[in-house]
């Protein structure tokens, strides 16, 4: 099993990127797309809290956050009402 990479062993200065904002206030989800890493080649999506920028920065390949992204438009992270 190979692990996956965290953004210092992709070369990426986080706040060299061009985050998306989900919304606004601490709460809000930040999203950069990387087109070339420095170390490994490839897309990356990278995704924080608004809140806490110089925290814990996750990372997906193209295929992985196309999966994320076909999962909550199908309703698989809603919370049931009630």
């Amino acid at each position: 099993m190979t692990t996956k990479p965290t953004v210092a062993a992709l070369g990426i200065d986080p706040d060299a990127q061009d985050w998306a904002h989900s919304g606004t206030g601490g709460d809000a989800i930040e999203v950069a797309v990387v087109r070339e890493a420095t170390q490994v080649s490839g897309e990356w999506v990278l995704m924080r809290v608004a809140a806490d920028p110089a925290g814990r920065v996750l990372v997906f390949n193209r295929h992985e956050w196309e999966c994320f992204l076909d999962g909550a438009r199908n309703g698989e992270f809603d919370i049931p009402a009630g």
